[in-house]
């Protein structure tokens, strides 16, 4: 009886195994993906927020030129 047993229960061993496999690497798949979306939505954002970055450096040089000239005309002027 043990003889008739072994072949069977090996089997299913061999089948539990590969099902867990195939199960780790859905879940390996499945992290993988939500890395990449997580990734694609932050170059969005960024994407998105880039007009306004440029828009706030334009105006932090503008005022960093505004206060330059200024200093300049008030040293020629004293």
């Amino acid at each position: 009886m043990a003889d008739t047993s072994a072949p069977g229960s090996l089997d299913i061993a061999e089948q539990v195994t590969r099902v867990l496999r195939a199960i780790e690497e859905s879940q390996k798949f499945v992290a993988e993906q939500k890395k990449l979306m997580a990734e694609a939505a932050k170059l969005e954002r960024d994407r998105a927020l880039a007009p306004w970055q440029i828009g706030l450096a334009g105006m932090a040089a503008g005022a960093a030129f505004f206060g330059a000239g200024a200093a300049f005309v008030k040293l020629l002027g004293s």
